[in-house]
């Protein structure tokens, strides 16, 4: 299992780590499988969208929280409720195909870590399957 470090410098950010991920499996010498990618916080996510046009993760998040607001009257006391929430919506896990050695995603696709309650230094697994 390799493990990424992820810093984040906001109370909701999305930091692609594609590069982390594709270098991960390059520095493995994986050549064909899956690779599974794990966000080990209740507060945090993974998921892939377009990583050309910033204005989408923008979009992505004002979305979130518009639907999830951060100042509902929510029970859990310590007051990041919402981002519990988002990180359950958006997921904490992703597969990934990789075939020679790269990354089989989209023209316009990035992996990125969604922060919901930072910032903090934050984890992300990554397991790389044979197949």
């Amino acid at each position: 299992m390799i493990e990424l470090s992820v810093k984040t410098r906001a109370r909701v950010e999305f930091v692609d780590i594609t590069a982390q991920i594709a270098r991960s499996i390059s520095e493995q010498k994986f050549r064909t499988g899956v690779c599974v990618v794990y966000v080990p916080h209740t507060t945090a996510a993974v998921t892939i969208n377009e990583n050309a046009d910033p204005s989408v993760v923008t979009d992505i998040i004002a979305a979130l929280d518009k639907l999830v607001p951060r100042d509902w009257q929510y029970r859990h006391s310590e007051g990041n409720s919402d981002a519990h929430i988002k990180a359950s919506l958006v997921g904490s896990s992703l597969y990934l195909i990789v075939e020679n050695q790269k990354l089989q995603l989209g023209t316009w696709q990035g992996v990125y870590f969604c922060e919901f309650d930072g910032p903090r230094h934050r984890r992300c697994f990554v397991k790389l399957l044979p197949g």
